[in-house]
């Protein structure tokens, strides 16, 4: 892991929503709000497209598979400097 680029949040986050827009999963309204490094993952956060009682509706599993996505291309690649 040690062959992983040095990254400001901002850009990250810049870069990932560029990548979300780019996919062909993309649904209107998808993007990343957030992102935070556990170890050496990186967690991305938006929302989730839950209905007026809180559940999931039908863009949640796009939503989870998009982050998940985001998540395996980019931990391996880059480290959150701040």
């Amino acid at each position: 892991m040690a062959d992983r680029q040095p990254i400001q949040r901002q850009a990250l986050l810049t870069m990932a929503n560029q990548m979300i827009r780019d996919h062909e999963d993309y649904m209107d309204g998808m993007h990343a709000d957030s992102v935070e490094q556990k170890n050496s993952i990186l967690i991305f956060k938006g929302e989730f497209f839950f209905d007026v009682q809180g559940l999931p509706s039908p863009k949640t599993m796009a939503v989870f598979n998009m982050f998940k996505y985001l998540a395996q291309t980019l931990s391996g690649q880059y480290q959150l400097v701040d």
